[in-house]
């Protein structure tokens, strides 16, 4: 018996996998974990649209980190909250605070529940409400410094 059949996957994360060395991927997975190695992304291809995009093995050993994201447009002209509504929030919040630097110099401020520097990566949640990040997975090896307050 010939059928079309299409195995049934959950809903896809939009993600942006940035590498170490400054370049990055746009598009879709169905297959992250963060105890595995790797992830699959299959990228937008606006004429072709999301079933006709290539699909690349991205492994995170090769990351700083992967952005899930609402939309892979990004925000444009989005203006940074302030450091002062920043630590507002910080103090308002019961989960760990962070201050993730990348070896590259940029930093991240956010929260998390689970750092572990003997895991390959952890999330953090940003802090700013607009921010076009749901979440941030953030490999361990691409950081030099991780400041946690409680």
């Amino acid at each position: 018996m010939d059928r079309d059949y299409r195995p049934t996957f959950r809903e896809p994360n939009y993600v942006v996998a940035r590498y170490r060395n400054g370049t990055m991927i746009k598009g879709i997975t169905y297959n992250f974990n963060p105890r595995r190695k790797s992830m699959n992304v299959i990228s937008f291809k606006e004429e072709a649209g999301w079933e006709k995009g290539e699909s690349t093995e991205v492994f995170f050993a090769h990351l700083k980190a992967v952005f899930f994201v609402k939309s892979l447009e990004g925000r444009k002209g989005r203006i940074k909250a302030s450091e002062a509504d920043l630590q507002e929030k910080l103090d308002s919040t019961r989960m760990t605070k962070v201050k993730v630097t990348f070896a590259d110099g940029e930093t991240l401020v956010g929260v998390t529940t689970g750092y572990s520097p003997d895991r390959i990566g952890f999330f953090v949640l940003p802090l700013e409400e607009d921010s076009n990040n749901i979440r941030i997975f953030v490999i361990t090896d691409a950081v030099t410094n991780v400041e946690v307050w409680r």
